[in-house]
């Protein structure tokens, strides 16, 4: 077989099982993970002429050693060492810190080039690492992403080890016409001058090559997904639109039109034969569970079963309640289950589930562990669908024969960042508010009129209301200066006295205790609840009219939005309250702009270019793709042309038979087959 890029990483050498096992965890598992895994930015190691460089500038220095290198040591394990350097008849001192092995390396009289920090005010270098000028591979130094057990200088020697030996093998996975469209590098080349590029002309082109490459990639998957799950036999689900139009009447409010035409394009998903893989954004209280109500109502008017998976048991315990409510009249069996969920009584449940009693069944992820079995699933909704990974969606969805599938999220995505994360799903958007909700009216003050802050909050609390505290960390910390919870509840207990319950709830309580606390809070027995976001997602207390945000800087625009959505869901006229003191202009933007909209699109949007994708959707638990060179905000357009050639693509019949495409599908079926599922 030979060479290949597939080849794991212990094929090179001084990589032995300690090393793999770092490796892996930076995502280096195979020779093409390392020559893909690109540095995040370059040192610029050209020779600088000393009277064009600025103060503090990071330059490299050639020259002559004119003097004996000095070690002094100060202090417990700390020394400086000190030479001179003859550059063009002038000399300047070079010190470097913590680093006396370097004392081996210098000699008087020898040429030397070392990369530092200059200080003009005292013509002095204060260096980083000595470079040797005959051995450079290029005048830019690339640093990568390194951890506690892989460290810079071993990827860097890695990568040099890897690409000298696997270089002949590299082969173009671009199609020749897309390259010649765009002008894009070959390949090898491209990985070449990522990792060593001569100039900067010459790591931008590549770079460009590099972006494009990912997105192509990233998008054919997408496209293939959706291809294949468009053409794998889903359900045809024949429901009653008679029984359905009349279980609408029967709702105590009248649906948006938002809400209608979102209903409309689930509802002809679930009658097509097609495999049904839709997205269903919706602002925080724009109605998406009474969408859900209907569509699943739907598929059991035709005859089967349908699931729907929150991400904590409040959330699954509250839809429970609220949909035997909406099905109260209807012959819709609701059923709950969770961790929670007793043993025997579990037995009885999943009994009656396996022989068909049971239509609608609600709970966590609990809903997909060995053992339950569904009679006939057609439909499965999992809401806030960026807290579930892949394969929890992909279990479920193995439950039944291809069920039709619905994702809900409250956390908006605009929709051109949508392609990227749900490239393989359709997207419905409900994007109006039900008539009759209050607007929350946003105030943003500073730590110092905090006080003031809190007498509104004692008077609404006279009233009759209820209050949310946020504050972003749970115990002390040297580093941040915030109010921690547990502090917090303490100072506003005193501040209001007996006469006001305060709660405390945070993640490092079990939960059966966040439970009770947050039960306590419903029933109205706790009247101020001082809480980490662990109370984020779709908790609702209708009582509760003011939310005050501690450190509100500390959050992001799309996380502050889902917190101000806890409150305004009753009658009451409702308020959110941010206290933060920021420390830059973006954090001033950022308080501005929560007290201008309550729009979470807009706010995504705002989000998005203040602070990128990854910030904003937590990438690791948001579903969205990690890129390595592309940034999915910057290069939208290079996005959206990649995902435009891609559908392109594969609307060619029999396009992977062409020989323009040959690589290209390999490395598809590759990366499919080691993804395993086509969620």
């Amino acid at each position: 077989m030979g060479q290949q890029l597939s080849d794991a990483v212990a094929t090179l050498s001084g990589v032995g099982p300690a090393r793999q096992k770092g490796l892996a965890e930076l995502g280096i598992n195979t020779i093409a993970d390392l020559l893909t895994y690109y540095p995040f930015r370059y040192e610029d190691l050209q020779v600088k002429d000393v009277n064009e460089i600025a103060d503090q500038e990071k330059v490299t220095l050639k020259g002559t050693v004119a003097s004996e290198p000095v070690l002094a040591r100060f202090g417990r394990k700390k020394n400086r060492l000190n030479f001179r350097l003859l550059i063009d008849h002038d000399v300047y001192m070079v010190t470097f810190f913590n680093q006396p092995y370097l004392m081996k390396q210098i000699e008087t009289g020898q040429d030397l080039a070392v990369y530092g920090k200059w200080d003009a005010t005292r013509s002095s270098l204060t260096g980083m690492k000595i470079i040797n000028p005959n051995n450079a591979d290029s005048a830019f130094g690339s640093i990568y992403p390194a951890s506690k057990t892989v460290k810079q200088g071993t990827i860097q020697k890695m990568i040099k080890q890897a690409y000298e030996l696997y270089a002949p093998v590299i082969t173009d996975i671009v199609p020749a016409n897309l390259r010649a469209k765009y002008r894009l590098l070959p390949r090898r080349q491209m990985i070449h001058d990522m990792h060593f590029p001569a100039s900067q002309a010459d790591s931008t082109a590549a770079r460009r090559s590099a972006t494009y490459e990912e997105f192509l990639l990233f998008q054919m998957q997408m496209q293939v997904l959706k291809q294949t799950d468009a053409t794998t036999n889903g359900i045809a689900i024949a429901y009653d639109n008679d029984r359905l139009k009349a279980f609408i009447k029967t709702l105590p409010f009248e649906l948006t039109h938002a809400q209608k035409r979102v209903v409309n394009e689930i509802c002809l998903d679930l009658k097509s034969p097609k495999h049904m893989n839709r997205l269903l954004q919706g602002d925080v209280g724009s109605g998406k569970t009474i969408v859900a109500a209907i569509v699943m109502y739907a598929a059991i008017t035709a005859g089967y079963q349908a699931a729907l998976m929150a991400p904590t048991e409040i959330l699954a315990e509250q839809h429970a309640n609220n949909l035997a409510q909406v099905f109260a009249d209807t012959d819709v069996n609701v059923a709950l289950l969770t961790g929670a969920t007793k043993p025997a009584a579990r037995k009885t449940l999943l009994a009656a589930l396996a022989a068909g009693e049971i239509n609608l069944l609600i709970g966590t992820h609990a809903l997909i562990q060995d053992g339950v079995t569904y009679a006939n699933l057609g439909l499965v909704i999992t809401d806030e669908q960026h807290r579930f990974g892949v394969n929890q969606r992909a279990a479920f969805r193995q439950k039944g024969g291809q069920p039709d599938a619905l994702a809900m999220t409250a956390t908006p995505i605009p929709r051109t960042l949508a392609i990227t994360a749900y490239g393989e799903m359709d997207v419905s958007e409900i994007d109006e508010l039900p008539a009759g909700r209050q607007p929350i009216q946003t105030t943003w003050v500073r730590s110092n009129q905090a006080n003031s802050a809190l007498s509104f909050v004692h008077q609404q609390i006279d009233n009759g209301s209820q209050a949310y505290v946020v504050t972003p960390l749970i115990e002390e910390s040297e580093t941040l200066d915030v109010k921690n919870a547990e502090a917090l509840s303490a100072n506003l207990q005193e501040y209001f006295g007996a006469s006001v319950k305060v709660g405390l709830l945070h993640g490092r309580m079990k939960p059966e205790e966040k439970d009770a606390v947050m039960a306590a809070f419903k029933a109205g027995d706790i009247q101020l609840l001082v809480s980490t976001t662990v109370i984020e997602v779709g908790v609702d207390v209708k009582n509760a009219t003011i939310m005050m945000i501690y450190d509100a800087d500390r959050f992001g625009l799309a996380q502050l939005h889902q917190l101000r959505g806890r409150v305004g869901r009753g009658t009451k006229a409702s308020y959110c309250i941010l206290v933060a003191d920021p420390k830059n202009q973006q954090g001033i933007e950022r308080m501005q702009i929560m007290t201008q909209t309550t729009n979470g699109f807009v706010l995504a949007q705002k989000d998005l270019e203040l602070r990128g994708a990854g910030d904003v959707l937590g990438v690791k638990q948001s579903g969205m793709p990690e890129f390595k060179v592309g940034d999915p905000i910057a290069d939208l357009t290079v996005l959206q042309v990649a995902q435009q050639d891609a559908h392109a693509i594969v609307q060619q019949p029999d396009w992977q038979s062409q020989p323009d495409n040959r690589a290209l599908a390999a490395y598809l079926s590759q990366k499919l087959a080691a993804v395993g599922t086509l969620d």
